[in-house]
C-alpha cells in the first residue's frame, strides 16, 4: 500500500515507521521547516505534496492520504481531495469546526442530550473580566482555533475565579477580535475520553476509553501541556461510548467524517459532562492505542477506506503511556533557544522493546538517533498489562533504559486511577459488567 502525510509537524511519524517496517511505502509532508528533522533518515519526505498525488492514485484503493492536524483548513481540503475520488483518513471540515469552535460543539453536544455545563462565549477579554468580577466562581478558560498552545487554556484553581481573572489580565493586551474563547463551568469529578475510529459510515468498535495526564508536573502541577501520558483500554467500553460518541454517527457520515474522533468528559455522581472534541489522530494517543490494537495500521486503515472492517481486533487490558520531553518543551524553539541534536541512547544487553517505543521528534544525523523538531516532544513510551498497575511497571521499567541528556517526564501516570478514579467510575456504573 501507499500513504501519503500531510501535516506541520510530522506528528504521525511512529504511524508511518510502522507502515515502512511492515514493508509499505510513505511519503510525508511536514509544512512548518524547524519540524524538517523528525523523523530524518526513517521516514521519506516530500517538499510538495500535490507533487504525489500521481504516485498515489497508481496505488487505486491502495493509495491512501492520512492527515495530521486540523489547522489552516485542512477539513475544507480533505473534503475537496474527497470530492476528487482519493482516499482521505484524518477528518474534514465539520470535524475542524467541533474541535475548533468550542461553543459550537456544546450546541451539538446539547442536541444529543448530553448534559453541558455553563459555557460562556468572548471575543474581548475586557467584557470576560467584566463577567468574572459579577460571576465569582471557579471556570476554565478554553481558546478557540489551533493556533493556540495547550498552554494558553488555564484550568481555574480558586472557587472566587480570582486565578482565572489573573491569567485573563495578563493576555488582555495580546487579544484582539479574532481571538475568540470561552469560559467554562468548572465541573468536579474524573476525567475522562472516549474515542473511537469512524470510516465515514459507522465507527469500528469497541471504542477506547482514556485518561489523559495533561500538566507538565506529577501531581497535576504546572502548565498544560498537549499531553505527558496516558492510561488506555478497549475493555469494558461499549456502554460509556454507547451513552456518548456512539450518538455522534449520524452527524459524522452526514458530514462526510473519516477518521479518528475523542470526546472528553468529566463524569461524577450528576452524569457524563463533555468537554471537547479532538478530530483528528491524537498525539500521543494513537502511540497509546497501538500496542492494544491486534488490527495493524495498514489493515485497520485500508477497512476504513474500503468500508469492509465492522471491527478492531484488540488486545485485553491496559496500555499506559508515557510523554518523555526535552527542553524546550512545553514551549517551541520559536520561543525559547534550545538545541536539537540531542543523542538518543536505549541501554540494556537486550535493547530496547520495539513494538513499545514510539518516536516523536527524533531522526537520523551523522549515522545516529538525535532529537529533532520544534517542540522537543522526543518519544512515547508504552507498556501493557492485565492491570493498570501491571501496566504502568512495564511502562516505567522501559522507559528507565532510554537516555538522552534533559530528558524529563512524570513519574506519576496512572496513580490517581489505582488509587481511587478508577473505582469511581466503576461505581457509577460506567463500564460494561
Amino acid at each position: 500500500m501507499r500513504f501519503l502525510g500531510i501535516g506541520d509537524s510530522c506528528d504521525l511519524g511512529s504511524l508511518y515507521r510502522r507502515l515502512i517496517q511492515d514493508g509499505h511505502e510513505v511519503k510525508v509532508h511536514i509544512g512548518t521547516p524547524l519540524c524538517l528533522g523528525t523523523l530524518a533518515g526513517i521516514v521519506p519526505q516530500t517538499a510538495d505534496w500535490r507533487n504525489e498525488l500521481g504516485w498515489l492514485s497508481a496505488a487505486g484503493q491502495d493509495g491512501i492520504i492520512l492527515f495530521e492536524n486540523v489547522a489552516g483548513g485542512r477539513g475544507e481540503l480533505q473534503d475537496a481531495l474527497r470530492a476528487q475520488g482519493f482516499n482521505v483518513i484524518g477528518g474534514s471540515a465539520y470535524g475542524d469546526r467541533l474541535e475548533n469552535d468550542r461553543a459550537y460543539a456544546q450546541e451539538v453536544l446539547a442536541s444529543l442530550g448530553l448534559n453541558i455545563a455553563g459555557i460562556y462565549a468572548f471575543s474581548d477579554p475586557h467584557a470576560a473580566l467584566d463577567f468574572l468580577k459579577g460571576n465569582p466562581a471557579r471556570y476554565v478558560l478554553k481558546f478557540n482555533g489551533p493556533g493556540y498552545a495547550s498552554s494558553d487554556n488555564y484550568v481555574g484553581r480558586l472557587a472566587d475565579g480570582a486565578d482565572v481573572q489573573a491569567v485573563l489580565s495578563g493576555k488582555a493586551d495580546r487579544l484582539t477580535a479574532d481571538n475568540s474563547f470561552i469560559l467554562m463551568d468548572h465541573i468536579e469529578g474524573v476525567e475522562m475520553g472516549v474515542g473511537a475510529y469512524f470510516d465515514g459510515s459507522k465507527f469500528l468498535t469497541p471504542a477506547c476509553l482514556d485518561w489523559e495526564h495533561k500538566n507538565f508536573f506529577p501531581g497535576g502541577m504546572g502548565e498544560l501541556t498537549g499531553e505527558m501520558g496516558t492510561v488506555a483500554t478497549y475493555s469494558r467500553t461499549r456502554r460509556f461510548f454507547e451513552l456518548t460518541l456512539a450518538r455522534m454517527a449520524p452527524l459524522l457520515k452526514a458530514n462526510g467524517y473519516m477518521g479518528y474522533i475523542n470526546i472528553n468528559t468529566v463524569v461524577n455522581a450528576q452524569g457524563i459532562w463533555p468537554l471537547e472534541f479532538t478530530c483528528r489522530f491524537g498525539y500521543p494517543g494513537f502511540a497509546v492505542l497501538e500496542p492494544l490494537q491486534a488490527t495493524g495500521w495498514a489493515a485497520l486503515l485500508g477497512g476504513m477506506v474500503r468500508g469492509d472492517l465492522e471491527a478492531l481486533d484488540i488486545r485485553p487490558g491496559f496500555s499506559v503511556g508515557i510523554v518523555l520531553t526535552t527542553p524546550p518543551f512545553p514551549y517551541t524553539r520559536e520561543d525559547v533557544d534550545e538545541a536539537a541534536g540531542l543523542p538518543v541512547i536505549f541501554t540494556g544487553q537486550a535493547g530496547p522493546d520495539d513494538a513499545n517505543i514510539h518516536y516523536g521528534e527524533i531522526g537520523i544525523a551523522n549515522g545516529r538517533l538525535v532529537t529533532s523538531g520544534k517542540y522537543g516532544w522526543t518519544m512515547v513510551v508504552t507498556g501493557t498489562g492485565p492491570t493498570i498497575r501491571a501496566a504502568q511497571r512495564n511502562a516505567y521499567d522501559l522507559t528507565a533504559r532510554v537516555f538522552v541528556p534533559n530528558l524529563r517526564y512524570r513519574c506519576d501516570i496512572g496513580d490517581n486511577l489505582i488509587a481511587r478514579d478508577f473505582a469511581r467510575v466503576e461505581a457509577l456504573g460506567l463500564l460494561d459488567d
